[in-house]
């Protein structure tokens, strides 16, 4: 892959300051102050919230403790998409910090899935990455990797290790030179105002005739509605990692440079904020 490190770590090393606070139906033994982190957009937020459970245990009562889920205006957050996505999804037009709710009983059964350990993170982790890789290279190279290759994926996400994922993820990214991209471009399309979890559709980065397509070449055939005319005006924000890549953006460059760790490019069409 191109070597653009700067740009690997600024996406691995992306922060959204959170406030966090206890639902307030919730019973406690004294009042529950709220607790500020800085979430890894990359991550998960079952994996990164062990504090935030410590922190609100402390005053809920033990037999009032199911499990922990969390929720921002109304809206509960699945914790098997990155939190970047669901920051940009729910919140990206709102005031930092995100104000986000933390509930222990009362699991929405039909929104989110249960998450009893950090195990089911791992195995949704890795069964995204080995479906990036079906689409980028045919399944060859995860396939091709040992056992502990796919644990120190695991381990470099879990532990925030950027050189540790990296020196692993890389394998992933690589290409042959003649073919100028990948077979298809793992990517996801996410709507707030959609029934549809997102969009997923087959999409190669280069043409038949040769040509490198671009984020705008991606939009207009798999979400149109995206995509503003001259003449009107915007109604929609197209996000990846919190930013508004140019339409002209190779989407090659994109796959290798801003896809999460599951090594889909997880993007976010959202209303463009009003004036």
């Amino acid at each position: 892959m191109a070597d653009d490190k700067d740009v690997l770590r600024d996406v691995w090393f992306g922060r959204i300051p959170t406030c966090f606070t206890l639902y307030p139906d919730e019973v406690t033994e004294r009042e529950a102050e709220p607790f500020y982190l800085l979430l890894p957009r990359v991550s998960y937020l079952t994996l990164v919230t062990d504090k935030v459970k410590k922190h609100f245990l402390k005053v809920v009562k033990a037999e009032d403790v199911e499990e922990v889920w969390f929720e921002y205006e109304g809206t509960p957050l699945k914790w098997h998409y990155p939190i970047g996505v669901l920051f940009d999804l729910h919140a990206s037009n709102t005031a930092l910090p995100w104000s986000v709710t933390v509930h222990f009983k009362d699991f929405p059964e039909r929104d989110l899935l249960h998450c009893p350990s950090s195990s089911v993170i791992e195995a949704h982790f890795m069964s995204s990455i080995k479906e990036a890789d079906a689409l980028k290279h045919k399944g060859q190279v995860i396939h091709d990797m040992q056992k502990k290759d796919h644990k120190q994926l695991w381990m470099g996400l879990q532990n925030d290790k950027f050189d540790q994922f990296w020196a692993m993820n890389r394998k992933l990214m690589e290409y042959p030179t003649e073919e100028g991209g990948f077979r298809y471009v793992p990517f996801r399309i996410y709507q707030t105002l959609s029934e549809r979890p997102f969009i997923q559709r087959l999409f190669r980065p280069v043409s038949a005739e040769g040509q490198a397509l671009t984020l705008g070449d991606l939009l207009k055939e798999v979400f149109p509605a995206a995509m503003c005319q001259d003449d009107e005006p915007k109604r929609y924000q197209v996000l990846v990692h919190g930013i508004e890549p140019l339409l002209e953006t190779p989407i090659q460059w994109l796959s290798e440079h801003l896809s999460h760790p599951d090594n889909f490019l997880h993007i976010s069409v959202v209303p463009a904020a009003s004036d």
